[in-house]
């Protein structure tokens, strides 16, 4: 087998997505995993649209208040391999949802 051929049969990495829940923080028996995708972009992606599933309905209160909400309650995506930060992305998502 050439050098090429080893490259295209060499497994691609995939980004792997754990979801963690915030009331049970540090308990990783909670843990869930959400799925493996081609592209960093795409697990980020996935990341995003379960932090803004909390927000989904939420009205009212500070932008204090719903990030302290998302904190204690709400499910905590991350990659295996870093890139993504669900507390900084669900905190400047709690800013714009209060703006008017």
């Amino acid at each position: 087998m050439d050098a090429g051929t080893k490259e295209s049969v060499a497994k691609k990495e995939k980004f792997i997505v754990w979801v963690d829940d915030n009331y049970h923080y540090m308990d990783t028996d909670y843990r869930r995993k959400a799925g493996e995708y081609d592209t960093k972009e795409e697990a980020i992606e996935v990341c995003r649209k379960i932090v803004e599933a909390f927000f989904t309905g939420q009205e009212g209160g500070s932008a204090k208040d719903l990030y302290s909400a998302y904190t204690q309650y709400g499910e905590d995506p991350f990659i295996e391999t870093g890139g993504f930060s669900a507390w900084y992305y669900a905190k400047e998502l709690s800013k714009k949802l209060c703006q008017h």
